[in-house]
């Protein structure tokens, strides 16, 4: 069962009350309890298209969000948990079951990974090191990408608010409300394309209409998004822990 938050319950209540001084007085009765847009931010009542516009305005109009879940894409798994703004991201990405750090400010990326991740072949490096003696060197160090580097352009997609939003926001196909919901205590409306098989999208009924949750076309994953607007420190890594890796990253 889940838990109604105690905000939620003094609103009911006040609600009531407020319902039932008019019925009193005036005789009315119904007062709008069966309406389950009362109460709310009413883009539940708006055209499917304008529910996705406002939802989309409103995710690019937020300083920061959490993202949590899992994206498939190339027949590849990736799970998520970034913390995400306008200037960079930080956060974790998991792939093949190897886990890796990723951190982004301004324009500077950066990998933290243990000597698993980095031992990516046999033999030696372009220096003559091996490839175990390296990979010890950068473990638990974060590794600057060079800009210039394939894995920069890859990467740094975890760490782009806009980008990424942009990308995952717009569902597929002719768009439809899918009934109204609940995520984690918050009233939403779902809107779908092509009835779901396009994606669908809970929208916040509460507050703005920041979107919830997603489960992305054809079955490419599903994400949480949360912690709209909620600060963090985003900070570049001491010299002392960072390590310039001198090469292109390994393609893998």
């Amino acid at each position: 069962m889940t838990a109604i938050p105690q905000g939620r319950t003094r609103r009911a209540a006040l609600a009531s009350a407020v319902c039932a001084l008019v019925v009193t007085g005036t005789g009315v009765t119904g007062c709008g309890g069966d309406d389950p847009d009362a109460g709310t931010n009413g883009v539940g009542k708006l055209p499917p298209a304008k529910i996705q516009s406002r939802t989309q305005s409103a995710a690019r109009a937020a300083e920061t969000v959490r993202l949590s879940g899992a994206v498939i894409s190339g027949k590849r798994t990736y799970k998520l948990d970034m913390q995400l703004k306008g200037d960079g991201g930080t956060g974790s990405v998991t792939s093949k079951g190897v886990t890796f750090q990723l951190l982004r400010v301004d324009e500077h990326l950066f990998i933290k990974a243990d000597a698993d991740f980095w031992d990516h072949q046999d033999g030696k490096s372009d220096d003559g090191t091996s490839d175990a003696t390296a990979a010890g060197k950068l473990e638990g160090k974060y590794v600057k990408v060079p800009k210039g580097d394939p894995a920069y352009k890859q990467l740094s997609v975890f760490t782009d608010k806009d980008v990424l939003l942009d990308g995952l926001l717009a569902l597929q196909g002719e768009l439809a409300t899918d009934g109204h919901h609940e995520q984690r205590g918050l009233r939403t409306i779902r809107i779908t394309g092509d009835k779901g098989s396009g994606g669908e999208l809970d929208v916040s009924l509460e507050g703005k209409p920041y979107p919830l949750l997603l489960v992305r076309a054809g079955g490419a994953g599903t994400l949480r998004l949360s912690d709209w607007g909620k600060g963090f420190a985003l900070e570049a890594p001491d010299k002392d822990d960072t390590v310039d890796y001198g090469q292109q990253l390994p393609s893998s």
